[in-house]
C-alpha cells in the first residue's frame, strides 16, 4: 500500500461486539492482516501490517531499551496491540481493553491519517477537531506555510 491512502473521515457506529463497520475505501487499503492499537490523545490506530511493522515494531526494534522512554513507547504500543482481519462485511473488531481505554462506546469517527487510520470516540474527536482549528489559525498567523 503506497503511503497516503488514508484520507477523510467515516462516522460508523461500533456493534455490541465490538465491531466497527469500515467504509470500502479504507478497507480496500488495509489488506488482510492489520493491527490494531493505541494511539495518540487516547484513539485507536488501525494500521495495514506492512505499515506497522516498518513504522512501528523495526522502529521499536532499533531504539535501545535502555532508554526507560523507548521501553515505555514499547509497552504502551505492544501490550495492547491485537492483529486482525477485516470480515466479509468489512467489519474490524476493536478489543474491549482498547475499546475502554479510548472510551468507545457507540458513536465512533474513523479519521484517514495517510499512512493509518484513527478511530475516536465521536464526541472526543469534535473536542479535537476544534482544538486543531485553532493550531491551524494559529501556524496562518504565524505564516507557516502548509500548501
Amino acid at each position: 500500500m503506497p503511503d497516503g491512502e488514508f484520507l477523510g473521515i467515516h462516522t460508523p457506529r461500533l456493534d455490541d461486539k465490538g465491531r466497527l463497520f469500515l467504509p470500502a475505501r479504507f478497507r480496500d487499503d488495509l489488506g488482510e492482516r492489520i493491527v490494531v492499537t493505541k494511539g495518540p490523545d487516547r484513539c485507536v490506530t488501525i494500521y495495514p501490517y506492512p505499515v506497522f511493522k516498518d513504522r512501528v515494531l523495526d522502529r521499536l526494534a532499533a531504539g535501545s531499551s535502555a532508554s526507560r522512554n523507548v521501553r515505555h513507547l514499547r509497552r504502551a504500543l505492544l501490550a495492547h496491540a491485537s492483529t486482525e482481519t477485516v470480515d466479509r462485511q468489512g467489519r474490524v473488531t476493536i478489543p474491549t481493553a482498547l475499546r475502554q481505554w479510548a472510551g468507545l462506546e457507540r458513536e465512533c469517527a474513523v479519521i484517514g491519517q495517510g499512512s493509518y487510520l484513527e478511530v475516536w470516540d465521536s464526541a472526543a474527536f469534535a473536542a479535537v477537531e476544534a482544538s486543531s482549528d485553532d493550531v491551524l489559525d494559529a501556524l496562518d498567523e504565524e505564516g507557516v506555510v502548509l500548501l
